[in-house]
């Protein structure tokens, strides 16, 4: 498959109780729907065709009779499809009944998979009529003549692509110890897909939604869950139609809940993904006797899905969800207190230095500076804050600054840098005209002495404000604001760090809260050329490095999942399509790729720092690359 995404859907026909005629109908409907959309595989519920609430009907060898016409029906009706349809229905074999899940693709029946675990306990008592299918392995059954695979033994592999590997198990088998799904993934199935008939009582929907993300975060799989619909029987219970999508515990999508129509949720599962992730687990293993599988061959026609369904957001480093958003920020501002805490309490110093610009990294920093001191017992003034202007620093973020500090009740220092930085470029024979990368470069490294020369002088650390994004970019001066005692940013994403800033500021005082909103409304800048006269506009960070919405998107799929260029572009095309142009931002990404590489030499010895989500480019933990690596390959595959 070229980008590794398979489109999957999970669907809840309006079932009528015994009108399999009506139930198959509504099955053919939504399976058609579902080949125009260009879906790969879906799942009905439990016993759809026959519907789940039959009771004693099940014993009538003419309801059995008329079902396994409705499958052939079925099978008749999408026998010039491609998609690969996963439906219930009760079948006789062997002379005892089963509750299966039937595979169909094209018109065949790749395999019957029967339920392993019957309930029989509260409202269910399936032990009146169907049998367990647990130990059923190396069978197959006769279908109009044609041998089929039957049994709790089969997984689903794509003849082209062997990460389209599924597995089926069916509702209870959920619930159990050691669920089916547990054992097929091991066996390297990406996907299961469960169908159940599960009845709505108090709290089960919410239940249901845990349970998804658990057990495809446990297993590193994609799950598709569906459930039989308000069209079941309600002489004692009443059927929802839950169906939800998830993927190593992310949910992707769910249906309507008591909907009395046809309901379809659809995304796409990204197997590349989950293949990433299990190759880093090196967890990932049984530590009992493998259970062996038969390999159900399917063929695969539409091998390059591209992302539609799935919803993906522009900043993958912030939750969409306002409460979401909160949760994040609140827990990665406490990570950040209690590792500068942890160093405070373990060198036994009472002085942290930081240099101040009226910038957001410099603003997180100090927040969080000022928590760590309340937690470790000092007073304000812990926190030396030091305003340092320099040839390009503007009368409005130097204000800024100085507010700032004072609003926290820190300590405040202000040295103008420019008379050092002019008699040092003297001493080296630079024109102080020349404004080159030496002249941007020297007022940064300026700077960091003066930091570094406070905290010895005080007997404290110097916190660093560089943030992940400008590392991996590598928009940071070596040996300059690259250096520090402790990397209090350096785990945190620019667009991240300005939402914690954001809501850091509705807990503040008035006087912070004033000055950080002020600071959000100024466009990021090194403030390193003088605005000469007032007639040169103020630099601009993203017009030089890119939007940083931007390019933290490409680093989180790059690093997060080591992505192909290919795969990244197609994934910015689905979300920023409306933005960019695919020329744009193929450079954009080339832009990235050629800054991350150029780069590693500074992040190889970047200071300590905190982890405070999956992506880090630590040298010690999370990324280890050699500075020399050559970027052409990369490039060159954004151009095939």
């Amino acid at each position: 498959m070229k980008y590794s995404l398979v489109r999957a859907a999970a669907a809840v026909p309006l079932t009528t109780v015994g009108n399999i005629d009506k139930n198959v109908g509504n099955i053919i409907d939504m399976i058609t729907v579902l080949e125009e959309n260009e879906v790969n595989i879906v799942a009905f519920p439990e016993l759809s065709i026959t519907s789940y609430t039959m009771g004693d009907l099940f014993r009538q060898s003419f309801l059995l009779d008329e079902a396994l016409d409705g499958l052939f029906r079925l099978l008749w009706a999408t026998k010039k499809y491609h998609i690969i349809a996963i439906v219930g229905m009760p079948l006789v074999y062997k002379d005892k009944l089963y509750n299966v899940a039937v595979v169909v693709q094209s018109g065949q029946v790749l395999g019957i998979v029967p339920k392993a675990y019957i309930p029989n306990y509260s409202e269910y008592y399936e032990e009146r009529w169907f049998n367990s299918g647990a130990g059923i392995e190396n069978k197959t059954i006769t279908l109009k003549g044609k041998e089929v695979p039957f049994g709790t033994d089969l997984l689903f592999e794509c003849e082209t692509y062997r990460k389209f590997t599924f597995g089926v198990e069916v509702c209870e088998d959920l619930w159990a110890p050691f669920p089916p799904h547990a054992y097929q993934a091991l066996a390297g199935s990406f996907m299961c897909f469960n169908i159940s008939a599960s009845n709505e009582i108090v709290g089960k929907a919410d239940y249901r939604r845990e349970m998804m993300r658990h057990q495809s975060a446990r297993y590193v799989c994609a799950y598709a869950y569906v459930s039989a619909g308000c069209g079941e029987s309600t002489t004692d219970t009443v059927f929802g139609g839950h169906a939800l999508l998830a993927e190593n515990g992310q949910q992707l999508g769910e249906t309507k809940l008591f909907s009395f129509d046809n309901e379809l949720t659809i995304t796409e599962f990204d197997l590349e993904r989950l293949a990433h992730d299990r190759l880093l687990r090196n967890t990932f293993e049984g530590i009992d006797e493998k259970k062996t599988y038969r390999r159900i061959k399917f063929k695969l026609e539409k091998d390059n899905i591209l992302p539609r369904f799935r919803e993906m957001t522009k900043m993958p480093f912030v939750p969409f969800s306002a409460a979401e958003r909160s949760h994040r920020c609140q827990e990665v501002f406490d990570i950040q207190v209690a590792g500068l805490s942890k160093r405070l309490i373990h060198t036994g110093v009472q002085k942290m230095v930081i240099g101040v610009s009226g910038g957001l990294d410099s603003t997180l920093a100090l927040l969080a500076a000022s928590r760590a001191a309340e937690v470790c017992g000092l007073p304000p003034t812990a926190v030396l804050g030091v305003v340092m202007p320099g040839f390009g620093s503007t009368d409005a973020t130097q204000s800024l600054a100085r507010q700032l500090v004072e609003a926290f009740g820190a300590e405040l220092k202000e040295i103008p840098i420019a008379p050092s930085v002019t008699q040092h470029l003297k001493d080296i024979d630079h024109s102080k005209d020349a404004r080159d990368i030496t002249y941007e470069n020297a007022q940064a490294r300026e700077r960091t002495q003066i930091l570094m020369d406070l905290a010895n002088q005080q007997g404290g650390i110097v916190i660093g404000t560089g943030d992940l994004s400008e590392l991996a970019l590598g928009f940071c001066t070596y040996a300059g604001d690259q250096i520090s005692m402790y990397g209090l940013n350096s785990g945190i994403a620019k667009t991240l760090i300005k939402e914690i800033v954001l809501w850091k500021a509705e807990t503040e005082s008035d006087a912070v809260y004033d000055v950080i909103h002020q600071i959000l409304a100024i466009p990021p800048s090194p403030e390193l050329l003088p605005q000469d006269d007032g007639e040169a506009e103020r630099q601009d960070t993203q017009a030089q490095i890119g939007q940083y919405n931007l390019n933290d998107f490409f680093m989180y799929y790059i690093l997060r999942f080591q992505m192909a260029p290919k795969k990244i572009l197609v994934l910015a095309e689905y979300v920023y399509g409306d933005e960019y142009t695919k020329a744009e931002l193929k450079q954009h990404l080339k832009n990235f790729y050629t800054r991350f590489f150029g780069a590693q030499f500074k992040r190889s010895c970047m200071p300590d720092g905190i982890k405070v989500g999956s992506v880090s480019l630590s040298p010690r933990s999370d990324w280890r690359m050699p500075s020399d690596a050559d970027v052409s390959m990369w490039l060159k595959a954004l151009d095939e």
